[in-house]
């Protein structure tokens, strides 16, 4: 795709036309199964944001799709998976879901937030 993301400065903003600026980028739904648990050589992955990455890794760059995994515009490249972690790390995610994550055999549905091409927020939800 060729698109080139940036992190935004906060999940919530201080101003109420910011807040209107944002808008939904993406979203998809993916399977995180035992291969999106670990990294490509092979090390135990420690955090649900890690794992998340690896998915879109696991489906962009190496190819490896499973039952439930679909497309997103936004995470081909490494740069952009890159801001994808440092978004999720710095704004975190819901406890219970970030250990379904880890646990691995859940579907995850995934809501990218931002303006242009600033991701501000990444919204993720567990099927159980």
């Amino acid at each position: 795709m060729g698109l080139a993301l940036t992190a935004g400065l906060a999940l919530t903003h201080s101003s109420a036309a910011q807040q209107l600026a944002d808008e939904p980028l993406a979203s998809y739904q993916a399977y995180i199964g035992t291969q999106d648990l670990y990294n490509s050589r092979g090390g135990r992955l420690s955090s649900a944001a890690q794992v998340l990455r690896q998915d879109r890794a696991n489906v962009h760059k190496f190819g490896i799709w499973q039952s439930g995994d679909q497309m997103d515009p936004i995470f081909d490249t490494y740069g952009n998976r890159d801001v994808m972690t440092r978004v999720l790390e710095r704004n975190g995610l819901d406890p219970y879901v970030a250990r379904q994550i880890m646990r691995g055999n859940v579907m995850v549905y995934v809501e990218v937030w931002g303006h242009g091409n600033t991701v501000t927020a990444i919204l993720v939800d567990t099927d159980s």
